[in-house]
């Protein structure tokens, strides 16, 4: 059984063939520049084939998609039917859909209407859906997996904005949460590495990368998280703020004489640590500047680094208690000295952790506590497409 997994940006495709039987990935690639020049690089094994191809709508990477399947030398299908389902991440699902769901006309005027909650995802994750149903056959399963969705189990007294109620019933403006496949598959992973059930573990999860969150996970279920109504709050990232006073906002629209769509592209596009830096939003650069002397690209690191003991300390206290936390996301697997700063305070809750392992770890699955803290530290790189797809499998109620 072979299911495709699809995540789609509004001018980027990105696909992994599964095959299920051993949970093992076929062939994965992404199909880029989506409304530009078009790139493809598609991938089998270790090989990896890069060309350049027009993609002026989704639908024509969807369809360039299907040639690099089935195709060439390096084909894996005979055909598309090979494939039993289809998966797609899908960002927001507000309240409505608290579990990954099979995708029906229904439900995409339904995720229209959520639009304005994650105008940055959903709608080039829908636009990515309607044009891979173009393609697939109609028989052809495809089900929605929600970031939101395991968030869903968030309290009301975590989940409730101090603004007047009324504004949550009418509007549904809330804590909805992100990232929630990668949250899931990590908790899940590392209270398996640990050997002990998750029901029985106080876990903090660290997804950092362009976009981050952290989340408490109490007993296998996500009780908070610091995106919000939107994956604008929270953490500082790569172009995005993250949380500041709300009376910045009208400050800066005021002062700079910003409209809505200006202070939205100020706070999500030209912030974080792009913004704190001047320089770039790739942490790697910001690393190598920072060892350059570059003061401000040394502050950006600072800062994330504050933050995260932060939240954890904060998430910590919470959960009355936390018994490992989790690093995963591009910067999370790869950045040493990102979880290094982050765990630096947190001796008070008897968490060390050994440096040398740290420095030597780059995206695998390892403890990298001390012996004697009490509490433990692991990278765990995260799947999201294998999640995704287990869902797909479960809702399509495939055997």
């Amino acid at each position: 059984m072979k299911i495709l997994v699809i995540n789609a940006g509004s001018s980027s495709l990105k696909y992994q063939l599964v095959e299920m039987a051993n949970e093992s990935v076929i062939a994965k690639g992404l199909c880029e520049r989506i409304g530009l020049d078009g790139k493809i690089v598609h991938q089998v094994g270790e090989k990896k084939i890069k060309y350049d191809v027009p993609f002026p709508t989704h639908q024509q990477a969807f369809e360039e998609l299907v040639k690099a399947l089935t195709t060439g030398d390096d084909a894996v299908l005979s055909d598309m039917g090979e494939i039993s389902a289809v998966g797609h991440r899908v960002v927001q699902g507000s309240d409505r859909f608290s579990d990954s769901a099979l995708i029906t006309e229904e439900m995409l005027k339904i995720l229209e209407s959520f639009n304005d909650l994650a105008p940055l995802h959903n709608p080039a994750n829908i636009m990515a859906i309607r044009a891979c149903m173009k393609v697939f056959d109609a028989g052809v399963p495809q089900v929605a997996v929600f970031d939101t969705a395991f968030h869903s189990s968030i309290p009301e007294k975590a989940f409730i904005y101090p603004i007047p109620y009324e504004m949550y019933e009418k509007h549904r403006i809330r804590r909805y949460g992100f990232h929630g496949t990668s949250h899931r598959y990590v908790s899940a992973r590392v209270a398996e590495l640990m050997g002990k059930p998750e029901t029985e573990l106080k876990i903090i999860t660290c997804h950092l990368g362009n976009g981050s969150s952290v989340a408490a996970i109490d007993g296998g279920k996500s009780v908070d998280t610091t995106m919000g109504l939107t994956p604008l709050e929270g953490l500082g990232m790569g172009t995005r703020c993250g949380s500041i006073d709300p009376s910045i906002v009208t400050f800066l629209m005021d002062k700079e004489g910003l409209d809505t769509k200006g202070i939205s592209d100020l706070m999500n596009k030209k912030s974080g640590y792009l913004g704190i830096s001047g320089l770039t939003n790739d942490l790697r650069d910001l690393q190598e500047a920072a060892d350059g002397g570059h003061k401000r690209a040394a502050l950006a690191l600072d800062i994330l680094g504050y933050q995260l003991l932060k939240y954890i300390g904060s998430y910590a206290a919470a959960m009355g208690g936390v018994d490992v936390v989790v690093f995963t996301g591009g910067i999370g697997e790869n950045s040493s000295g990102t979880r290094s700063k982050a765990c630096a305070g947190l001796g008070f809750i008897g968490l060390t952790i050994d440096e040398e392992i740290n420095k030597g770890v780059f995206s695998r699955e390892v403890d990298i506590t001390t012996p004697e803290s009490k509490v433990k530290v692991w990278v765990v790189p995260t799947n999201e497409e294998l999640v995704i797809a287990r869902d797909t499998k479960e809702v399509a109620k495939l055997k």
